[in-house]
């Protein structure tokens, strides 16, 4: 009977191995909305059934398990995100080429107020400790304060650079914004209204998308081909782990300890927390072309991916030519984890 003993647990190692090298999302579903333009980030109300999607000059509001059309949100033009303040039961949208936020009624959708704000803001995100909204102006090199009681610009942080992109909170007082240009991320003191450190990240380039895991103070920044994994206190890069090419989102899942990367190469990352100082890549799901941007729902779990259907490129197109989207044909990729 002993001879036995090795072969089983060989057997049991190997069943491990390859039980944690899955992640159990799969494409569950796919919402399609026929409206034109193109889209940036999507945004799920967590205390509601609306998914929220930018898309060319309006915010296309769904139900989130359905994928029915709930309402639209007009004269978002250029629109990139959708932040929530549900205390005071309004949203925000930034809207890139007009320089300003919209403010919504979270019920009706019905535009309450426009703020203008810096040029061309990108990310929005509610920091629930400052209870302020923050936007991050992409072409000015700076962030937006908004005070969501009386709905005005209170603080205007230069964070330097000409490409910022996301900002995540430690929901302590500290933001965090990726600097793609200069392949950095900025520590932004929301009290002080002033930035208090510059971390590099190279050897990595083109930061995008950015999450925050609280617990244990690590932030996870995508960039070129490689997730980036910073200790949020002292700008250390403690992990690098590969992911797929042309992400501009991430998304962080405390419940599961699952980072997501979008990869607008038709992929996503899924890259396990086994500890605050390791990290590994547990699976990459095939999603679609475009998919590049992501949204996770804490309470459900689920994933969500706009992008759209593209048409063939000639075979003699020259290098670096963009596939045209096909109209009409723009849609939202939905994961979930399998039931178990």
């Amino acid at each position: 009977m002993k001879k036995n003993i090795l072969p089983i647990c060989l057997l049991l190692i190997a069943f491990a191995t390859k039980v944690s090298a899955q992640s159990g999302y799969q494409i569950v579903k796919t919402f399609h909305i026929t409206s034109m333009g193109g889209w940036d980030y999507p945004a799920v109300d967590a205390n509601s059934n609306k998914l929220y999607l930018s898309h060319g000059g309006q915010i296309n509001i769904l139900d989130k398990i359905t994928g029915d059309s709930i309402g639209i949100i007009n004269n978002t033009i250029g629109v990139h995100g959708v932040a929530f303040v549900p205390s005071l039961g309004m949203g925000y949208t930034s809207n890139g080429k007009t320089n300003n936020v919209t403010v919504f009624d979270l019920k009706t959708g019905a535009t309450l107020t426009q703020i203008e704000v810096g040029k061309n803001p990108d990310w929005i995100m509610y920091d629930q400790f400052s209870n302020k909204i923050v936007t991050s102006n992409h072409s000015g090199g700076d962030l937006s304060i908004i005070d969501v009681n009386t709905n005005q610009v209170v603080a205007t942080i230069a964070v330097g650079g000409t490409k910022l992109e996301t900002v995540v909170s430690d929901e302590a007082g500290k933001l965090f914004v990726n600097l793609e240009d200069k392949n950095q991320i900025a520590e932004v003191d929301i009290a002080k209204a002033a930035v208090t450190n510059i971390w590099d990240l190279s050897p990595s380039e083109s930061p995008t998308g950015l999450a925050i895991d609280i617990k244990t103070k690590r932030l996870f920044s995508t960039c070129d081909k490689t997730l980036v994994v910073m200790d949020a206190t002292n700008g250390k890069i403690v992990a690098t782990v590969p992911i797929g090419e042309g992400c501009d989102g991430a998304a962080f899942d405390p419940a599961s300890k699952l980072i997501f990367t979008s990869n607008g190469s038709g992929t996503v990352s899924v890259v396990k927390e086994v500890s605050a100082n390791e990290f590994k890549l547990v699976e990459t799901i095939t999603t679609k072309r475009g998919a590049r941007t992501i949204s996770l729902d804490n309470k459900t779990h689920m994933v969500y991916l706009p992008t759209a259907d593209y048409e063939p490129l000639p075979a003699d197109a020259p290098k670096g030519t963009r596939a045209k989207v096909i109209p009409g044909s723009f849609q939202v990729l939905v994961l979930a984890p399998s039931k178990k």
